[in-house]
């Protein structure tokens, strides 16, 4: 099996280059609309946006449906201090130890009223402040927004056009390595959709016709735990998630394969369809590993929730400091959609 590995790489630095933190998503769904559209593959949105697209099966009473998430961690402005810088709410859940220092662009309800600007700590400079910037605890209440702009009151950023509830996007700021290694803020999950993607791309490509209809659906608000709950119709019998891996000393993931996930904080993931994705990477010679995620849930987790009655699996590209300053790598990605292939040409 040949992937096209250009087309991958090329999907995911432009995904990265699109802002899409939660509540922020339309340009990037119009983006998705528009590669889905380029192989012919029908879609709709649903009514809360969520992208459904369909992949003919000769099986089509018991359908499957692989889902990657289009929204992002971000924040979002509670209140607008008195010396002109922006109190924040994480939107997602990561922590401020990786706001801090960020870039970012303050999404306003005008494309006039969109500003740049930085998040940094309380006490940012250690010529004013000396050691006790050091002694500040980690917290979104010891973070604030500083405006690009001549803003130093209250007044000037609501002159600037700035409210209570604008969104604020993190800048991906991606590196692409001669190594193989791919660094970015918002891997999680682009590189899952850009992973999907690329399967939908090769199958069009050779126009099979599924055993299964499979419904690749690309989802709003997986980082706020409730994206995939409407998603799957009746007849759905297998759902699977594309998603971020983490990788670190006590896991079992990798880099460099194709991880499948047997547990999280949800629970445990359908045994039958989980011994099925591993059968098919024995099968197939795809490296794998199996992995249990204590601090993670999935679109799965909210399909299930919701109270649909299917199979449940989860599919993750291994990558150090999820939900910081993520690293995944080549090998992670060409795995992971190699198993989305011959997951969905399987019986």
């Amino acid at each position: 099996m040949k992937l096209d590995e250009s087309y991958l790489l090329g999907r995911l630095e432009k995904m990265l280059a699109i802002p899409s933190p939660v509540g922020y998503t339309d340009e990037i769904v119009a983006y998705v609309e528009e590669e889905l559209a380029a192989v012919d593959v029908p879609f709709f949105r649903s009514r809360r946006g969520t992208l459904v697209a369909t992949l003919d099966g000769t099986v089509r009473e018991s359908d499957r449906v692989i889902a990657a998430h289009l929204d992002t961690l971000g924040a979002m402005v509670t209140r607008i201090k008195a010396n002109g810088r922006l109190k924040l709410t994480p939107l997602g859940s990561w922590s401020a130890r990786f706001a801090e220092g960020a870039r970012v662009t303050v999404l306003g309800r005008e494309k006039t009223q969109t500003h740049r600007g930085s998040i940094l700590p309380l006490r940012s400079s250690g010529h004013v402040f000396g050691d006790s910037v050091d002694e500040l605890p980690i917290s979104w209440e010891n973070v604030e927004l500083r405006i690009d702009a001549t803003c130093s009151s209250a007044q000037q950023a609501h002159d600037l056009g700035i409210c209570v509830g604008d969104i604020v996007a993190v800048d991906s700021k991606p590196e692409f390595l001669p190594s193989g290694h791919i660094v970015s803020r918002h891997l999680d999950d682009k590189a899952g959709v850009a992973c999907l993607l690329t399967a939908i791309h090769m199958l069009r490509q050779q126009t099979k016709t599924l055993p299964v209809e499979c419904h690749p659906i690309f989802t709003l608000s997986e980082e706020e735990g409730c994206a995939a709950g409407h998603a799957p119709d009746q007849h759905v019998g297998e759902f699977v998630s594309v998603d971020i891996g983490p990788v670190a000393e006590e896991q079992n993931s990798s880099e460099h394969a194709a991880n499948i996930c047997i547990k999280d904080a949800s629970g445990s993931y359908d045994s039958t369809l989980t011994n099925q994705l591993i059968n098919i990477c024995t099968n197939a010679h795809i490296d794998f590993r199996t992995d249990v995620y204590r601090y993670y849930r999935s679109d799965t987790n909210s399909a299930i929730v919701a109270g649909n009655d299917l199979r449940h699996a989860l599919i993750a590209f291994g990558t150090e400091s999820t939900h910081g300053y993520e690293r995944t790598h080549i090998d992670s990605l060409l795995a992971v959609t190699k198993l989305l292939v011959n997951y969905m040409l399987s019986e």
